[in-house]
C-alpha cells in the first residue's frame, strides 16, 4: 500500500457507544454493504475526518502528528486502512466488487427480503402477530379487537418509521384507520431514504415486499407507468436502496397484518433529502425533479379507478447528542421539540404544504425532521384535504441524550 494512497471513507452512519467501559464510534452502514457494524476507538475518530479521498498517507500522519504532537506509525495506519476496506467502509476496488455483486443479487429477486425481522420485530409469524396485537391493544394504542366501520379509505395516512419496538401504538394508531374502513386497493407508500436517493431523489422499485406473514405485491404495472410518465430521469436508477431501507419494510409489515397480503397492491417509493432546498430556500415543488414527480404522480392517481390510499413513513424530529447537537433531552429540549411539531402538524391538519414548508424554513429545519421529503410530497398530492392527529409521542435514548419525535395522521 503505497504512501500516495488517499483513503476515502463510504457514507456511513457514525455515533459514539459504551463499551466495556470505554467510549467508542460506532460505523454502520444503513444501506447494508458493509454487513456488520465497526467499532473505531475514540483516538482513531480523528483519522475518519482526513480520510476524505484527498489526504494521502504522508497528509495523514502529518495531521496526525500536528494534532497530536506523535508520529503515528505507517503500520498502524495501514492496519486501519485494512480493517475498513475489510469491512467495505472505504471507497475501493473492493467495495465495487460488493457494490455489483449485491446489486445483480437484487436485481435478480423476485421479492425484496424482509431485512429488519428478528432484529426490529419478531421474524416468526406467529409471534409477530402476538407482539403487533399488543401494539393496538396498549394503553396508550387504539384498541383491540378493532371496531368495523364503514368509513370510506382514508386519503393519506402518515405513519412512523421508528423501530416498532419504540413506536407501536402509534403505528397501530395509524393502521387501525386502514384496518376498520373500507379497504383501499393501491397504496402508494413514499418512505424516507435515510442514504439519499441519488441526484433525482425519488428511488422505486417493481419488486414485492416479503414479510414474515407473507409477501405484500407491488403493482408492476403502476411503477412502470410512473417511471414512464416521469421527465426528470430514472425512476429506478436507486432501486438498491431498497434493498436494507425500513422506512416501507415497516408499513408494508403492518398492511400484511391489517389486510393480509391479497385485495391490493403498493407501490413504494423512496423519497431522498430535501435538505439542500432547505438550505437555498427553494420551495420544493419548484425543484425539478420533485416538481416532475408530483405532476407524474398525480397524473397517474388521477388515472386510477381504484381507491388508492398515499402513505407516508415518516418520524418527526432528531434531537440530542446522538445527532450533533450540544444539549442533551433535558425537559425544556422535549418541550421545545413537542411545541414545534404540533406546530408542524397544524400545517398538515389543514392541508397545507407552502405552510408546512415555511415551519422547515423559519429555523433552517434545526430539529431535523426526518419525514420532511415524503410529507411534503404527500401533502402536495393530497393538497387541501384537511388530517387528524392520532397519535404523537417522543422516543427518548438517555445512553446517548437523544430523542425522536413521531406520529399518525390520517388525512380524509
Amino acid at each position: 500500500m503505497n504512501s500516495s494512497l488517499r483513503p476515502k471513507l463510504r457514507p456511513v452512519e457514525a455515533f459514539a457507544v459504551e463499551h466495556q467501559g470505554r467510549t467508542f464510534l460506532c460505523l454502520r452502514d444503513p444501506v447494508g454493504l458493509a454487513e456488520q457494524p465497526l467499532l473505531i476507538s475514540a483516538g482513531a475518530s480523528f483519522l475518519l475526518a482526513l480520510f476524505d479521498g484527498e489526504h494521502s498517507l504522508l497528509d495523514i500522519q502529518s495531521e496526525y502528528a500536528r494534532r497530536w504532537g506523535e508520529i503515528l506509525p505507517s503500520e498502524k495506519l495501514r492496519e486501519m486502512i485494512g480493517t475498513l476496506d475489510g469491512a467495505c467502509f472505504l471507497e475501493s476496488p473492493r467495495f465495487a466488487a460488493r457494490l455489483e455483486q449485491v446489486r445483480e443479487e437484487f436485481r435478480a429477486a423476485l421479492s425484496r427480503p424482509a431485512a429488519h425481522a428478528d432484529v426490529c420485530y419478531a421474524g416468526e409469524a406467529g409471534e409477530l402477530r402476538r407482539e403487533l396485537e399488543r401494539y393496538f391493544a396498549a394503553p396508550e394504542g387504539p384498541g383491540y379487537p378493532l371496531a368495523a366501520s364503514t368509513a370510506a379509505p382514508a386519503a393519506g395516512l402518515i405513519v412512523p418509521h421508528i423501530d416498532p419496538r419504540r413506536g407501536g401504538p402509534a403505528y397501530a394508531h395509524g393502521y387501525a384507520q386502514v384496518a376498520a374502513r373500507q379497504r383501499p386497493e393501491l397504496f402508494v407508500i413514499l418512505g424516507t431514504a435515510h442514504c439519499g436517493a441519488g441526484p433525482q431523489l425519488f428511488a422505486a422499485t417493481a419488486k414485492d415486499y416479503a414479510t414474515p406473514l407473507g409477501t405484500v405485491k407491488t403493482d408492476r404495472d403502476f411503477v412502470a407507468r410512473l417511471n414512464a410518465r416521469y421527465r426528470a430521469g430514472d425512476l429506478f436508477a436507486d432501486e438498491l436502496l431498497h434493498r436494507n431501507e425500513h422506512s416501507i419494510e415497516f408499513q408494508a409489515l403492518f398492511l400484511a397484518w391489517a389486510l393480509g397480503t391479497e385485495g391490493y397492491r403498493i407501490a413504494p417509493i423512496l423519497v431522498g433529502s430535501f435538505h439542500p432546498l432547505v438550505e437555498s430556500g427553494t420551495t420544493p415543488a419548484r425543484d425539478e425533479r420533485v416538481g416532475a414527480f408530483i405532476e407524474a404522480l398525480r397524473e397517474e392517481i388521477g388515472a386510477e379507478t381504484r381507491q388508492t390510499c398515499i402513505i407516508a413513513g415518516v418520524d418527526f424530529a432528531h434531537v440530542g447528542r446522538k445527532f450533533g447537537d450540544r444539549h442533551g433531552v433535558e425537559p425544556q429540549v422535549l418541550e421545545w421539540v413537542r411545541r414545534e411539531d404540533l406546530k408542524l402538524i397544524d400545517a398538515i391538519k389543514q392541508g397545507d404544504p407552502d405552510g408546512f414548508f415555511a415551519h422547515i424554513l423559519s429555523d433552517r429545519d434545526r430539529r431535523r425532521i426526518c419525514g420532511l421529503s415524503p410529507m411534503y410530497t404527500q401533502l402536495e398530492l393530497l393538497r387541501g384535504r384537511t388530517g387528524r392527529l392520532l397519535k404523537y409521542d417522543i422516543a427518548t435514548e438517555p445512553a446517548t441524550g437523544s430523542a425522536v419525535s413521531f406520529a399518525s395522521l390520517v388525512i380524509d
